[in-house]
């Protein structure tokens, strides 16, 4: 669980991310749960986007594909969403105390 200080800085670095991830109309299949494993895995922290064809709200969506991917939901502006999990090979991002 992460703390207030901690999802602060990671929001921080997430500021200035592009989304790499999308999810469609399909919601969230086998597809999109895996790619976010790798995703996660190489940068631990990913910022994804629930297109507008998607019929479930952006926040369950996020939701959802973190409880699948054993990640943290740092955070959820519009449709916009950052998630979060440090990596177990080569953790990149040190988080404050």
């Amino acid at each position: 669980m992460l703390k207030g200080k901690q999802k602060r800085y990671l929001r921080a670095m997430g500021n200035e991310m592009d989304p790499i991830l999308q999810v469609g109309k399909g919601g969230i299949g086998e597809n999109v749960v895996t790619q976010t494993n790798e995703a996660l895995e190489a940068r631990e922290l990913i910022k994804g986007r629930v297109l507008q064809n998607c019929l479930e709200e952006p926040k369950s969506v996020a939701a959802e594909l973190a409880e699948q991917t054993r990640s943290e939901l740092v955070q959820v502006i519009g449709r916009n969403f950052l998630l979060y999990r440090p990596s177990k090979e080569k953790p990149l991002i040190v988080l404050p105390d």
